[in-house]
């Protein structure tokens, strides 16, 4: 049974995993497609429609590959989870299809406006079309972090007649605290993701020397949004995410942070090597009482170890919850770091003649995805041995008649469908910022206006040079 459940979980974990690398871009490409729109509109400067229109085309790959890997990580709930499923479906069914009928739908039919639509719709309702598209991609996002927040920390639940949980508020399960925190946060990891990757195409166009109008635009636009996100991913959100943790999942609190004995004024951990065998960290780097001081603010506020728990409700994977931990807050630490410098650099005017700065922004271009990669990580193995914390263990959750062979079948396959998949999305990405913005496909131009006598100022010194 155990090897099972373990076959089952780590199917689950590749298949999610694979699938949030596309929507952390998608969601992220939507709010700066909104910025290039609004750019546009108040400007009227065509330089900013044939900018929105270049990331619109990797925004639709990104959304098409998403749809793709997403429908098979949804079936799991009943082919691989079919437990879980039978108890909790009355309560997570309501968040997963929501997600589909309402943001999904509204997302991809306002795409299709935004991407083949711009003559019909003119300069505001093309604009109208890209903020729907956004508030569809963050709309998604928000019933997929609900549905997830629950199993972290259940709300406005009952447990009915014939032990099967049942929703005793609607609203509570969509307001559940945890969820608008852990929303916050997952979301301003996406607006990262996006501005990492728009500012690293600018700067390669900029070392290149080509398409440097739109290299400025992609670089500047990348910083100023994505120094704020940056800030605001530590505090507030990462800081009430932290202490959520710290009130309702301690064990959890105590094995990201490698502590195995209570302490007043405890540590916080910088770097160190967990030792679960004899219930240490080896070679500790450590700021004194800084852990009690962020989770309490209280220099001297008592922190649970592991060994106050008793062993069946750790996290079956402490060294991983650990390393997954400090690699997310360390690559968070590092993006305030590089966006500040970027922002200075911005303000100094010299940003974009800044080499070395314009390699740094390229070459930080995965980080983004290991960041968030390691945070979901943290939080789906440190909330372990639980599937809904407190109510349901992960080995009573899954298919009893889904043997292990069976699903290591299945997962080597899925890994080498999304293998194909993976190199067709980097080919066409790749493809597109070859192309450049000037090259505009088959995506339409905007409708002639009589009173647009002449182009753009900006606009026209590109064409003109290219």
């Amino acid at each position: 049974m155990g090897h099972a459940v373990d076959a089952h979980r780590l199917h689950f974990a590749f298949t999610v995993t694979f699938h949030y690398i596309f929507p952390q871009l998608t969601m992220g490409l939507a709010l700066l497609l909104v910025y290039l729109k609004t750019k546009a509109l108040r400007t009227g400067d065509e330089h900013y429609n044939r900018a929105a229109r270049f990331w619109a085309k990797i925004f639709g790959i990104n959304f098409a590959m998403g749809v793709v890997t997403g429908i098979p990580m949804e079936f799991q709930f009943g082919t691989n989870w079919a437990e879980f499923s039978k108890s909790a479906g009355g309560v997570i069914g309501q968040t997963l299809a929501m997600e589909g009928v309402f943001s999904f739908f509204l997302e991809s039919s306002f795409l299709g406006l935004f991407l083949f639509g711009e003559k019909k719709l003119g300069r505001i309702g093309h604009w109208i079309s890209a903020f729907l598209v956004w508030l569809g991609s963050w709309l998604s996002g928000y019933f997929i972090v609900a549905t997830d927040a629950w199993m972290q920390h259940p709300v406005a639940y009952r447990v009915g007649a014939n032990g099967q949980i049942e929703l005793a508020s609607f609203w509570g399960l969509l307001l559940n605290k945890w969820a608008l925190w852990q929303y916050a946060h997952t979301m301003l990891g996406a607006a990262q993701t996006g501005c990492f990757v728009m500012a690293a195409v600018g700067a390669f166009y900029l070392l290149t020397h080509r398409d440097e109008a739109y290299g400025r635009t992609f670089v500047k636009g990348g910083v100023l949004v994505g120094i704020v996100a940056a800030v605001l991913q530590l505090f507030p959100t990462g800081d009430m995410q932290g202490k959520l943790i710290a009130t309702h999942q301690p064990v959890t609190l105590a094995a990201m942070e490698g502590l195995f004995e209570s302490r007043d004024g405890a540590p916080l951990a910088i770097l160190g090597q967990p030792d679960v065998e004899h219930r240490k960290l080896d070679n500790p780097l450590e700021i004194p009482r800084m852990l009690s001081f962020l989770t309490y603010q209280k220099w001297k506020a008592n922190i649970k170890g592991l060994n106050d728990f008793p062993e069946d409700l750790w996290p079956d994977r402490i060294e991983m919850v650990y390393y997954s931990y400090h690699i997310m807050v360390g690559l968070g630490t590092i993006f305030i770091a590089v966006m500040a410098l970027a922002a200075l650099q911005l303000w100094r005017g010299k940003l974009f003649e800044s080499r070395w700065m314009l390699w740094l922004l390229m070459l930080s271009v995965p980080l983004p995805y290991i960041a968030n990669t390691a945070g979901w990580i943290t939080a789906e193995v440190g909330r372990q041995p639980w599937l809904i914390y407190g109510l349901m263990r992960t080995v009573h959750g899954s298919s009893p008649r889904v043997s292990a062979g069976n699903v290591w079948f299945t997962l080597l396959g899925f890994m080498g469908m999304y293998s194909v998949l993976a190199i067709l999305w980097l080919f066409l990405t790749w493809r597109e910022i070859e192309l450049g913005p000037e090259h505009t496909g088959h995506l339409s131009e905007p409708a002639s206006n009589a009173g647009d006598d002449q182009e753009p100022k900006l606009g026209a010194e590109v064409r003109n040079r290219s």
